[in-house]
């Protein structure tokens, strides 16, 4: 270390050598309810996972608008997989339901 440093780390030192960081970092905890923050952490985490797993987000279909209507559209509209709404999120939604359904009829069908 340059002596300016050393002098800087000298004088913190001692204005903080007599402190107990443990029991200072135990009160900052039990006075901030850090484990409510970690869990709303952790919840929004869980949440983002879902959000992007969901088959709107994965396979991203085309969204247009046809009048009041919305739809999301994942390849050809006699096979394809569509939802439809009032809203882009309500059109999303209905994709959703829709491609679960089409999943299950396929995997009924392989079944068979």
């Amino acid at each position: 270390m340059s002596d300016t440093y050393q002098a800087v780390y000298d004088a913190v030192r001692s204005r903080i050598g007599g402190a107990d960081i443990g029991a200072a970092v135990e009160s900052a905890m039990r006075c901030e309810n850090f484990g409510h923050y970690f869990q709303v952490a952790c919840q929004e985490m869980q949440n983002s996972a879902v959000e992007h797993g969901r088959p709107c987000a994965v396979f991203k279909p085309t969204l247009t608008q046809d009048g009041n209507a919305w739809l999301a559209v994942l390849g050809d509209l006699p096979t394809g997989v569509v939802g439809c709404g009032d809203s882009p999120a309500q059109a999303m939604a209905d994709f959703d339901a829709a491609w679960y359904k089409s999943a299950a009829a396929e995997t009924t069908a392989l079944g068979q």
